[in-house]
């Protein structure tokens, strides 16, 4: 009996070393098709290629997807996995909505040079958005920062960073913080000593000014929606919570288009259009 749980300990505790040390590749999936498969003149939009530059020297892949006229910039970060190219049909969506949109690539992901860390997701969202004030001359009244997954990490993080703006957050799929979703996911672990990410979304959204919608499905199979509810709950006014349905990659299609009319309903609330 005791050279049994003997080995049972020994290889819970393997388990729990392997999730230490490759928690990092469990995050972040640059290599789930690294490769672009396309550029949005395979869905007819007018865009041109970004290089932005970060803080400690990384230059990182981008487009620029204007809209003519636009009612607002959005600011565009994406999830765990795939790149930028895989985006097209959000791309498409946000256009429709009269939206210009800068989406990039994170360090390590698509044509981004580098590797992707925590802080390094943090550099790379504040190169995005001095592009778009400094190079581009965008008021911060005038961009909407947009975070879907992992990005709902990025997108509060630089939001509650900002000493002025954004005009609005709008969150899809959040989740609370790496720790607490680790630990929801994984009960048998101690995630919450284990992980060295936070990307503490619930925390962050406390502190904006900003307007916020959280958008998530009831069926998201990898971000529980109660994650989502969790964010809304600890948000300040003004706030709204835009239920959805379909998969965690595929609620923003399976709900249209009430996805579409939910946020377009939200900024015609709560950002002030501005033509150029």
């Amino acid at each position: 009996m005791l050279r049994v749980l003997g080995t049972l300990l020994l290889a819970y505790a393997l388990v729990v070393a392997l999730a230490w040390a490759f928690q990092s590749r469990l995050l972040y999936l640059p290599y789930v098709g690294r490769e672009l498969v396309g550029t949005p003149s395979d869905i007819g939009l007018d865009w041109e290629a970004v290089r932005l530059r970060t803080s400690d020297g990384l230059t990182l892949g981008a487009w620029w997807v204007p809209a003519e006229p636009a009612r607002a910039t959005l600011l565009f970060f994406h999830g765990n996995a795939g790149n930028i190219s895989h985006r097209l049909a959000s791309l498409r969506q946000f256009h429709r909505l009269g939206l210009s949109v800068l989406i990039l690539d994170y360090r390590g992901y698509g044509n981004s040079e580098g590797r992707p860390s925590e802080a390094g997701t943090a550099r790379d969202a504040r190169a995005a958005w001095r592009w778009l004030v400094e190079r581009r001359g965008f008021d911060p009244g005038e961009i909407v920062l947009f975070g879907r997954s992992l990005g709902a990490g990025v997108a509060a993080e630089l939001a509650a960073a900002l000493p002025a703006g954004p005009a609005a957050v709008i969150l899809e799929s959040p989740f609370r913080s790496v720790p607490k979703l680790g630990q929801r996911l994984y009960p048998f672990l101690p995630i919450r000593w284990l992980a060295r990410f936070d990307y503490d979304v619930e925390t962050q959204v406390a502190q904006l000014a900003a307007p916020l919608l959280v958008i998530h499905s009831r069926d998201d199979e990898i971000i529980p929606f109660d994650e989502g509810r969790a964010v809304f709950a600890a948000a300040r006014e003004p706030k709204a919570l835009l239920v959805i349905r379909g998969g965690h990659n595929t609620g923003f299609l399976d709900s249209e288009p009430e996805y579409s009319a939910g946020i377009a309903a939200f900024l015609d609330d709560h950002v002030e259009t501005r033509r150029r």
